[in-house]
């Protein structure tokens, strides 16, 4: 993805991608508290997100060159954190693609629906985590990109 360093720079500018025609995919950035303890992240519904915690999941043990996610949702909305190491995430909505590195446990992406999302390389070792606007329900999930690609343009 040769443009990936111009989206990057237009999230951070913007804090805003251009994919997602439901809800715009975007970077939060969220508070990080420090002291010679650590340091604590936090998200919170209402400020940080708007939508309700139904679901947390985690991606760990992850090989290298895997790819992740390969899927899109109807109705589905995330938040995508690296909370140690380091991978790309690209989403495309059925007429814009972009990728973002996350790479910092106090940055993530918010994902909304009608947006296909491949999770792919990770560093050593990294650690996702994912909250979700809702319980797992097969039938929201998009698992072909062709009927994915078919709704999606469908969109005004």
């Amino acid at each position: 993805m040769g443009a990936k360093r111009e989206d990057d720079e237009f999230a951070a500018e913007t804090g805003e991608f251009t994919v997602g025609r439901v809800r715009p995919c975007r970077i939060v950035q969220l508070n990080e508290f420090s002291d010679p303890r650590g340091s604590l992240s936090v998200v919170e519904t209402g400020k940080d997100i708007d939508f309700d915690i139904e679901r947390v999941y985690y991606l760990y043990g992850l090989p290298v060159a895997t790819v992740r996610g390969a899927h899109g949702h109807r109705n589905l909305q995330q938040l995508v954190i690296a909370v140690h190491g380091r991978f790309e995430v690209i989403v495309d909505d059925g007429k814009n693609k972009q990728s973002f590195s996350l790479d910092h446990p106090s940055r993530g992406l918010y994902i909304g629906p009608m947006v296909w999302r491949d999770l792919i390389n990770f560093s050593e070792g990294a650690v996702g985590v994912v909250l979700a606007s809702s319980h797992y329900d097969e039938a929201d999930y998009y698992r072909d990109y062709a009927d994915f690609l078919n709704d999606a343009r469908s969109l005004a």
